[in-house]
This record gives C-alpha cells, structure tokens and sequence, in this order.
C-alpha cells in the first residue's frame, strides 16, 4: 500500500472508529498529522483552530491548499501558531487565509529580550516555519494576528509570493509596538525571498531579519516589489545578514499611528533599517513617502551599496514628531565599521533635520538629491525641536551632510570619503552644507562638484 493510500486509510479509521471527531478542525488535524506527502485540499469556509495545527513527523513534498478556507483562531486559542512546521522538506502552502482573532487573544507583551529567538518568545503567530527546507507560500491573506503573521527560523529554500498581511502585531504594556506584526527570518535562515507582498496596519516591523548576535547570520536573500502602508516601526529592517537585496520595494505612512511609536527603547520609525552586521548587502530603487522618522538607517551597514531610492514628505516639521536625518550611519555591532559604501543616486525630499550623516572611511556618497531639508529650522528653532543632539556638535542636525566620528562609544576614522555631484538645499543649505564635527580633517575626504542652495525645490 502506498503513502497516499496509507494516509487516506489512517484520517477514516481516525474519522469513523477511534473517535477523533468529524469537525472541520477534526478533519484538518487527522489529514495533518497523517499524511506525510502529497496534496491536502481543505475545507471550504471559515474553521475554528483551538490549538495549533502541526504536520505529520517527516512531511515532505506536501502541498496545503484552500478553497475559500479561512483558518481562525478560536477565542480559547493556545499555541505558538495557527499552523506550526517543523523540520519538514518541501512545503507548499496557498490560497487561503489565516485570521488570528487578535481582537480576543491580544494581550500586553513586552518585546523579547537581546539575543532571544523569537519563535520561542512570541506566541499566537500565524504561520511559524522552523528548520524547514523548501518552503513556498504562495497568496495568503493573514490578518488580525496577534504577533507574527509569519515567523521562519533556521530555515532555508524559502520563497513568499502574493502575500497579504494586515492588521496584525501586539503592544506592550505602555501601548507601545513589541516589534510584531510582520513577516520574520531568524536564526541563519537562508535562501530567502519575499516578493509582490501588501503589508498594511502593522504595529511593529513589516518584513525583516531579526538581529540576533547570538545566531549565524541570515544570508542570500530578496525582498523585491513588496507594498507597505501604515507601519509603526520600520517597513523593512535587513539585521545580521549578508549577501541580501532590497529592492524595488514602495510605502506610505511608516511611524504611523504615532502613538504605537516605540520611542521609550529608541524605536524611531524607519523605511528601510538596518542592524547587527550587514555586508554585501545593496537597497536599490525603493521609494516611500511620509516617513515619520528615517528613510534609510546604516548601523553596521559596510561594504554595499545603497543606490537611487527616495523618500518623500510633503508636510511641515510637527507633522513628524520623530522625524530625523534622511539617511544615516552607525557602528553599534562590535565587528563593523561603517567603510566602502555605495551611496548614490537618492533622493531625500523633506527631512526634519539633515540629509546625511556620514561617518567612517572609503564612502562614495555620489550624485544624490537631499533637497528641502531641515524642516524644523534649526538650529533657529533649537528650543522646540531639540536641534542640538550633542552639546560638543551642535552643527549636526542642522547640516545637510555632517562627516562625524560617531555617535556612542566606538569612534571612526572619517577619512577617504568622496563627495561629489550632490544637490542640497533648504533651510540654511547655502552655508550649511556640508560639515565637519570634531576629529574630522576635510583635507582627507574628497568635496567637491556639490550644488548647495536655500532654494525650496520645484518637486
């Protein structure tokens, strides 16, 4: 007898004789937990899940499809996930939809300690994909989920396509984002992608890999042509990885609603984010508008490029409360520095403070557009908009690019960048141009061929 015919025998004995129940969640949990391989079709409608769905030890080339089939968490719900799999081969999964009842289940839950994984500190996820090789989703709806819609660690061979998630992530006891919400790869995952996706009303991150020092890096991956509206943290973070693109990618509303704004762990909104140690990495083409907060974040960002993306904002400086430079760099990860990077080809239009900060060496920041900057007016208007970030490098904020060492612990050697064949201009652009902040020698960078105005720009 066959797999498929030992399957079919085992889910009717389950079925008829031993007493496992003929509901729709019954029938789904039998066909699961039985079939190792080939196609389960699920039931047409809506079927309550009381606790979370696995697969049968060994699945493998096994494909889940629906047929108008939404899979919602019952209000007595307990798991780490609607459908959990785990260490399984070549899983397709398409065409239905998950809710996971977040109106009921949601509860306040701080974000998971540094170097936590987490699948394991986050409960009532959506999809949760665990040492899995080989997986294809493939047009599901996910929304009101609770934490993450869907969560893969240690995993590899995974592609995400037509993806819809929406409504979905938990705050914390302040009413702050925990960072859920979104789509997540942890713990080394690998040969990624994520592509033709909509995320919208997200409380926390939308689409990332989580930073986690502890864990190999994530590596060989693609987000590409996905959409983001309404996220109150960062619409896309790249953290401990290497070799990856983010490309191509549009948004609007990033740091919105302002109130699940997690400003008490420094949470500031980002279009496109970056954390832990990233290399050979490239963001290219992305457009967002109405950032409220940062369009591009390079902390640990070295050796890539970031070229021909922009970020829009329309409005005046109060209408973005956490609103900042344009583009930035740090080195908060012990093993990078901010060296070798590609910036050209951008456009920053409409910046609360500066366009660039930049630090470390070998840099080429290149034809780029940081127009209409400092929206706030500083460092004029220091007492309402806080333009002073450090008191020994009071120029910062004001300036539309600012060459500095650093702004912790770890300060850089600022030196064989080239500047060349930018436009910059706003409030004091003229004679605020480009700056240097203490330690930094202009005479070992290269300036020059740069336009600098006080005129608002024709958009």
């Amino acid at each position: 007898m066959d797999q498929q015919a030992v399957a079919r025998l085992a889910l009717l004995l389950c079925t008829l004789a031993l007493g496992c129940g003929n509901s729709p969640e019954a029938r789904i949990r039998a066909a699961l937990t039985s079939q190792t391989t080939g196609v389960i079709r699920l039931p047409q409608g809506q079927v309550e899940i009381s606790s979370e769905l696995t697969l049968a030890p060994g699945a493998h080339d096994l494909e889940i499809v629906g047929n108008g089939t939404r899979l919602k968490a019952a209000d007595n719900f307990k798991g780490r996930a609607v459908l959990v799999l785990e260490n399984a081969e070549r899983i397709h999964l398409h065409d239905f939809d998950i809710d996971g009842n977040r109106d009921k289940l949601a509860k306040p839950l701080e974000m998971a300690p540094p170097e936590n994984a987490f699948r394991v500190w986050y409960p009532d996820n959506g999809v949760l994909a665990n040492k899995v090789t080989g997986l294809q989703i493939e047009r599901l709806t996910l929304s009101n989920v609770v934490n993450f819609p869907i969560l893969v660690s240690q995993s590899r061979s995974v592609r995400i396509s037509g993806a819809t998630v929406k409504d979905s992530g938990s705050r914390d006891a302040r009413g702050r984002n925990n960072l859920s919400g979104g789509i997540l790869f942890e713990e080394g995952s690998s040969k990624f992608e994520v592509t033709e996706s909509t995320f919208q009303g997200i409380l926390g991150n939308g689409l990332w890999t989580h930073s986690n020092f502890r864990a190999p890096r994530q590596q060989d991956g693609i987000f590409a042509r996905n959409k983001f509206d309404t996220i109150g943290r960062d619409a896309l973070q790249l953290g401990h990885a290497t070799r990856v693109r983010i490309e191509q990618n549009t948004g609007a509303r990033i740091g919105f609603p302002a109130d699940v704004v997690d400003i008490e762990n420094q949470g500031i909104p980002i279009a496109i984010d970056t954390a832990g140690n990233v290399d050979q990495s490239e963001y290219v083409g992305n457009s967002f508008e109405e950032v409220n907060g940062q369009c591009i974040n390079l902390d640990g960002f070295h050796d890539g490029a970031v070229r021909d993306n922009r970020c829009t904002n329309r409005k005046g400086a109060t209408d973005y409360p956490f609103g900042s430079f344009g583009i930035a760099m740090n080195n908060a990860h012990p093993d990078t520095h901010s060296n070798n990077i590609e910036i050209s080809g951008n456009v920053i239009d409409g910046s609360k403070f500066g366009g660039l900060f930049l630090m470390g060496s070998g840099n080429r920041v290149i034809g780029n557009r940081f127009v209409n900057l400092n929206l706030a007016g500083c460092n004029e208007s220091a007492r309402e908009f806080a333009c002073v970030y450090k008191a020994d490098e009071p120029e910062m904020l004001q300036s539309g690019i600012y060459l500095g060492r650093g702004v912790g612990s770890r300060l850089e050697q600022v030196r064989g960048n080239v500047i060349r064949e930018n436009e910059i201009s706003g409030h004091q652009m003229k004679r605020r141009c480009i700056s240097f902040g203490p330690g930094v020698t202009a005479s070992v960078n290269t300036v020059d061929r740069n336009t600098c105005s006080d005129d608002k720009p024709v958009r």
